[in-house]
Parts: C-alpha cells; structure tokens; sequence
C-alpha cells in the first residue's frame, strides 16, 4: 500500500464526473444542498475515456482549488468479463486522464473504488472486514481494472484520495440490489438470494456525505474505506429488505454461489473496516440496517435523502 500522504485542505466547487449514476446524482443534490458550487458532469458532457476531453477540461474547464470527484465507473460486473478493453479504459485508464488534468489544473481528486479489490480469502483464518493496508486481490476483469484505476490516480497525482466502498444502492428505481428486492417482496412466491457472499451495503446519500467530508479537507489518504458498518450476507440483506417493506421474510430462500453461477467471480467476504479511516479523520457511516430504514423511507415517501449529520463538512 502506498505511503499515507501528508493531511490536505482543499476547498472551492465540487467537480462531479459520472453525475448521472445513483452516486454522483446523490452527491451534486447533497453538495448544492449544502451551499457548495456544483459543477456535475455526466458522461456525455466529460468522456472521461477520451485523453483529448481531460486536456480540454485541464486548460480551459478546471479551475485552481476545484475538488474532482470521480463517479464515474464501468459497474457491470458480469458483463465485464467479456468487454475487459472497456471496463479498462472507464477504470483504469479514465482515472488517471483524470488525475492527470487536476495536476495540470491545481485540483484536488477523490476518486471512488470498491471492495472487490480484496479476493475474500482468509484460508483459515475467520473473515474480518478489511482496511485499507490489508493486501488485495482482485479475482475478476472489474475487479482488477478498478485496483488498476487507483494505481494510475496515485502514480498520476499522489496527493489524490481514493475512497473505497461497497455495495453501493439507493433502494429507489433502477438494478441496485435493494430496489431490486424492495419490487420482488411487493410480489409474491419465493426469491432465491445467496448466502455465502458477505460485505458492507452502502446507502449513496450516507457515501455521498462522507465524500464531502473528504472534500472539505483535513482528511489524510491515500486510500480509505467508507461504507455502512456491519458485515452481512446478500441473504441477510435481502430479508431485511422484505421485513423492513412489511413483506414476509421467509419468502427469501438461502441458495450458495455455486447453485447461483454467474460470469464473474466475487469475493465470498468482502466487508469494509471504518477503523484506520476514522484515525484519518472521516467519520464512521451508520450502521448498515438504520441506513437501510433511512432509504426505504426515502422512496417510500419521496422524501429528500438526509444522510446522519457528519461532524466535519
């Protein structure tokens, strides 16, 4: 791992790449929300693949003191497996286009990556969450473009922070895996969901706060880890998804990867630890589940997302 970087204080606007995915949507709503300027992009508008439209955007589209924050990402895990050339260039290469133009333009990065940089295997050691120092092992094509991606970021603007996550959903329309359950227990008959993959699901709102903590300064990197606390199965998840929408538990049925097979490999455990970032000075998300009751709520109601309140901005 990298050599921790000395402690940053960045302000100005909030540069969002990917602003049209669930995070960099919930993060310009929550950045304007707070008084910051907003300048989101989405990938029509910075084709972060294409090295001329980083150069345009370091000469003439960057501003000293902006915070870049990179949402952008090829997320189809399955399908990577045989389209390795794009997920590539979206996560590896693209990042580091990036990385490249906030040198040129005096900006600040954080640049967003993902837990299936570990490959889940403790061999007989019992799992326990990772932190940003544990070794990696990525064991699919997107897992290792992603690792990749941070490679190139710090190579390319060392004073940059990669934030790692996991599970990331809203719960509101779209594939994320909790709207994806919230849809099948409004139905009926049973939902076959695994049980033997493990990690941190992620409410966007509360990754989306931690992000502008991070952007707001005094946080240390190069590499932290923010997802919801707690360790629990794809299951686990899914029943309190159909508790929490009033629908029956036992609908869910437990079934193993193997009996599930999909294109890409997944760590079988791949839960986040918030220790050493805490030290670094990025507050801890909520628990898994409140965050889960929070984004429930949210698209029951349509109610604004409203992340726990950090102690930093």
């Amino acid at each position: 791992m990298p050599k921790a970087c000395q402690t940053q204080t960045v302000s100005g606007r909030i540069v969002i790449t990917g602003a049209g995915g669930q995070l960099g949507s919930a993060l310009a709503k929550q950045a304007a929300r707070r008084g910051r300027e907003v300048l989101a992009l989405t990938s029509s508008q910075w084709d972060i693949t294409d090295p001329g439209a980083a150069e345009r955007m370091a000469s003439s589209g960057l501003k000293k003191g902006d915070v870049v924050v990179n949402c952008a990402a090829y997320t189809n895990v399955d399908a990577a497996e045989s389209d390795e050339p794009t997920a590539y260039a979206v996560n590896a290469a693209g990042p580091e286009h990036i990385a490249r133009a906030c040198a040129h333009a005096g900006a600040q990065l954080i640049h967003v990556s993902t837990d299936y940089v570990f490959s889940g295997d403790f061999g007989a050691a019992a799992p326990r969450p990772y932190e940003p120092s544990d070794e990696t092992g990525p064991l699919g094509v997107y897992a290792r473009s992603k690792l990749a991606g941070e490679a190139a970021v710090l190579a390319a603007l060392p004073q940059a922070i990669v934030v790692r996550t996991a599970w990331v959903y809203t719960g509101a329309t779209g594939k994320d895996f909790v709207a994806v359950m919230r849809r099948l227990a409004a139905g009926n008959g049973p939902v076959d969901v695994v049980d033997d993959q493990t990690g941190s699901p992620t409410y966007a709102a509360d990754l989306a706060a931690a992000l502008l903590q991070v952007a707001g300064g005094g946080i240390s990197g190069p590499i932290l880890h923010a997802a919801n606390e707690g360790a629990i199965s794809r299951y686990q998840q899914a029943r309190a998804v159909f508790e929490e929408c009033g629908a029956d538990p036992q609908r869910v049925r437990p079934v193993s990867t193997a009996q599930n097979p999909r294109p890409a490999p997944r760590p079988r455990y791949s839960a986040l630890a918030s220790q050493q970032s805490a030290a670094r000075g990025l507050t801890p998300l909520r628990p898994w589940r409140s965050a889960l009751v929070a984004a429930l709520a949210v698209t029951h109601s349509g109610a604004v997302e409203r992340p726990l309140p950090s102690t930093r901005d």
